[in-house]
């Protein structure tokens, strides 16, 4: 196996023989000129700046994909999912911001695309900037509203999406909570699920989970990234030429691009990204003032709050990171699994239900040290012969019960009306290990900013 990956380094890595790999995938580029007759555009920074969007586009998928996944509606020929991907300079970190698609924007003076028509400067949502004028008006809206300028284009539709989710073997993501959406067909339970090209467009799609609306599913965006980007760096795909060659050409041969961003780009991206962990990359979406701002003849927009977002479109201007340094943070450990409740919430007394001497002391310890509030009193249980640890629980803290179930793996819940909000635990004979969680919100410090690592899922 180390002679294999060794084997697949080198081929990448060598220039001649990479190339040869990657021959012939420009062919089937459909190529745009997002940059064309564009002037006074921002000064270059740092690192690339790419702008990814995503359109509902749907015209090659099958009328059996069009029924299982809910994609009958009529497209709106707008973009679905605006994000700003910067890759660092020195290759070692990938910043991805999420614009929300009902941001307002004001358009610069244009030709509509599909009229003619010559257009003043005027406020839009931002996703409707591309039904106006099309890639060209999209980079021309973002780089006026960020002052960052755009390197790549890159525009992915609902097809592109799911054949490159596909190639790649499917997509692992996991939720600490039941998520379901009548409007995409999402139906997840808790748990990790491998999600196919389909599946995972319901995933990305869906607005209805909670209350969150487009705000939400732009962190689950975030989230499916993170894990693309983890499948890519840890599945093997960078260091296998056949298995690179196979996602690049269907993620090629699906997207429209800007006429440099070809086989030769892709490759260079591989091997940037060959050291990639799941902490190379961070998410953050644009601070928001105003989720609900009305504009006559608009409607409701999502207005920036405007000094948060120039602080944070400079720190990709000079290509620094985006997540905080969180103070007294302890050497990185096994992958955390997120849960519903913040262990910090939930309050546990530890009782001791075997003849092991010290075991309620190592099981309030291990608690604690993955951020759950125990009592440090560990107590004697009223049985010494419990085999299997128990959780007890009032039914009105069901989720707090369930998030420290997750933490010890194989227990037994058991509800008890009127226990209070103090989860008891009773060690049993069969306990381990207490397995490291984490709230599905992790601090994100000014930007939101999570890292990869902390939205994957863990081992």
């Amino acid at each position: 196996m180390r002679i294999a990956a060794g084997l697949s380094l080198v081929v990448l890595g060598s220039g001649a023989v990479g190339h040869a790999v990657m021959t012939g995938l420009d062919t089937g580029i459909e190529r745009v000129d997002p940059f064309k007759d564009m002037k006074n555009r921002p000064q270059a920074g740092h690192g690339i700046n790419f702008l990814l969007v995503g359109t509902d586009g749907r015209d090659k998928i099958t009328p059996e994909e069009k029924r299982e996944y809910r994609l009958g509606g009529a497209p709106c020929h707008c973009t679905d999912t605006v994000m700003l991907v910067h890759l660092s300079a020195d290759k070692e970190r990938a910043s991805v911001i999420s614009l929300p698609r009902d941001s307002y924007a004001e358009v610069p003076a244009h030709q509509d695309l599909v009229s003619g028509t010559p257009h003043k400067a005027h406020p839009v949502k931002l996703n409707a900037a591309y039904a106006e004028g099309g890639p060209n008006l999209t980079v021309r809206t973002v780089e006026h509203m960020t002052r960052v300028k755009i390197d790549h284009y890159l525009e992915v539709d609902f097809t592109s999406f799911m054949k490159t989710v596909d190639a790649m073997g499917g997509v692992e993501i996991c939720t600490a909570k039941a998520m379901h959406d009548t409007y995409t067909g999402l139906n997840l339970l808790p748990g990790t699920h491998r999600l196919t090209g389909g599946q995972a467009l319901q995933y990305v799609r869906s607005r209805h989970v909670d209350g969150a609306s487009d705000l939400g599913r732009m962190q689950r965006q975030q989230r499916f990234i993170a894990a693309l980007i983890k499948q890519a760096t840890g599945g093997g795909v960078l260091l296998n030429p056949v298995k690179f060659k196979e996602v690049s050409s269907t993620l090629l041969g699906s997207v429209r691009a800007d006429k440099d961003f070809g086989s030769e780009q892709m490759l260079a991206l591989g091997q940037a990204m060959r050291d990639f962990t799941p902490s190379s990359s961070e998410f953050a979406s644009v601070p928001v003032g105003d989720a609900s701002y009305p504009v006559k003849g608009i409607g409701s927009t999502v207005k920036w709050d405007e000094p948060k977002a120039a602080k944070l479109f400079e720190a990709l201007r000079q290509d620094r990171p985006l997540a905080p340094a969180r103070p007294g943070r302890a050497p990185r450990g096994p992958a955390a699994v997120p849960v519903d409740v913040p262990p910090k919430q939930i309050r546990i007394q530890v009782e001791n239900g075997t003849r092991i001497d010290g075991l309620g002391g190592r099981v309030d310890a291990a608690l604690r040290a993955t951020g759950f509030d125990t009592t440090q009193a560990p107590a004697t249980g009223a049985s010494r012969e419990v085999r299997r640890t128990v959780i007890a629980y009032d039914p009105r803290w069901d989720r707090s019960a369930r998030t420290v179930s997750t933490a010890l793996p194989g227990s037994e819940l058991r509800a008890v009306t009127g226990q209070g909000r103090t989860v008891l635990v009773i060690a049993g004979a069969d306990f381990k290990k207490v397995v490291p969680v984490r709230a599905e919100d992790p601090y994100q410090g000014e930007f939101g900013v999570v890292t990869g690592d902390q939205v994957v899922c863990g081992r």
